[in-house]
């Protein structure tokens, strides 16, 4: 090669403009712009993972660490998980929805949700709402009505003595407030057609033991007594043997409510109910105690045996307006299956068992007998 070529080749590698040829042959080349979006992708990738799991996180913790408040959240039976978060969320026991069916989802648990009522507490974390949620046994309460107790209680008996409708369900947890409005709201359930208008729900909280979702209200506590006492009343065709006897639905249970403070062995039910048949057939006043010591607990006067009052059945002949507590079974029954006999006095005695007299005498002498200190009390 001779120089003249040497300085035509040497002329192309290098200009004027770059003498050191740097943009024609560089061994070192600039980054290519979608390396640079490329990386720029994965550390927005990056930290976006890093926050979503650190808000994930956060999502999964107790509402509320230090709190000691109870929710009562109800999963019906086909509900999908989607619901259950939002009910969840409603009730504020989560923070999340997202969170807990991301959780669900990535734990498997999303079909081991059952139906059922919870109580469930604003410092559960999602995992122990999902464990709980995931039991077999949901949360239950009992609740006992006793029969022969009444609606309210006013007497100054100790609140750990008292039976009474209204004691048993604040005992149960609900609200004062909401009792009261079930005890005053009217029903329309087939049990209560021959109660009077107006007339309270006496006599009809069949006295029984019960288990109930924590998420029942007071209203569906009652009227599932009601099913109850109905279910009896069918059971044992007692309309029908109420009516041969001349008493509607209402009456018999009335009847049967006073039978029941009087007594609470069966077969002596049946033998009171007799006196009492015999008493309306002529015409006599019941002279049943139980029921003017009813009226003057409800409304705060004095026992008095001469206490004027329809519920007085020392004066006033005939039965009383309404039922004064809730009959039971054997007395429900009684009511209808009356024993036989012509006695037309009782009395309970000192022992605590009952005697009967057909004569005024006869009743006398069992008073002087067997009824010292217990006829003595109004």
């Amino acid at each position: 090669m001779n120089r003249d070529e040497l300085s035509t080749g040497a002329s192309k590698q290098f200009s004027s403009d770059d003498p050191c040829g740097l943009s024609v042959k560089s061994t070192r080349r600039r980054p290519r712009r979608s390396v640079i979006i490329l990386l720029a992708c994965l550390v927005l990738i990056l930290m976006g993972a890093i926050s979503f799991t650190a808000w994930y996180k956060l999502q999964l913790r107790p509402v509320d660490e230090t709190s000691t408040q109870k929710v009562k959240v109800t999963v019906n039976e086909g509900d999908a998980t989607g619901t259950i978060a939002a009910t969840l969320s409603e009730a504020g026991v989560i923070r999340s929805e997202t969170a807990f069916l991301i959780h669900t989802y990535l734990h498997g648990v999303t079909s081991d949700l059952r139906a059922g009522a919870y109580t469930l507490n604003v410092s559960m974390s999602v995992q122990t709402i999902t464990d709980e949620l995931s039991n077999e046994d949901p949360d239950t309460f009992t609740i006992t009505f006793y029969p022969g107790a009444t609606l309210r209680d006013s007497t100054q008996k100790p609140l750990g003595e008292k039976t009474d409708v209204k004691t048993m369900l604040l005992r149960a947890g609900y609200d004062e407030d909401a009792v009261e409005a079930a005890l005053k709201r009217e029903y329309t359930h087939p049990l209560l057609e021959t109660k009077p208008p107006g007339a309270d729900i006496e006599g009809y909280v069949y006295g029984e033991t019960y288990e109930f979702r924590s998420s029942a209200t007071p209203e569906e506590v009652l009227e599932r007594t009601f099913d109850e006492m109905y279910s009896v009343i069918q059971e044992n065709n007692l309309v029908a043997l109420y009516k041969k006897r001349g008493l509607s639905l209402y009456e018999g249970i009335t009847l049967a409510s006073i039978i029941q403070r009087e007594e609470k062995e069966y077969a002596s039910q049946q033998r009171v109910a007799q006196v009492f048949y015999l008493r309306l057939k002529k015409d006599m006043p019941l002279g049943s105690d139980p029921t003017y010591q009813y009226i003057a607990d409800k409304t705060g006067m004095e026992r008095d045996p001469a206490l004027d009052s329809e519920y007085n059945t020392r004066k006033v002949k005939g039965l009383p307006p309404g039922p004064i507590s809730a009959p039971g079974n054997d007395a429900l029954l009684a009511t209808a299956h009356p024993a036989k006999g012509d006695y037309l006095y009782f009395l309970s005695g000192d022992d605590d068992k009952m005697y009967f007299g057909r004569t005024i005498q006869e009743h006398e002498a069992n008073i002087e007998k067997h009824c010292q200190q217990k006829c003595t009390i109004l």
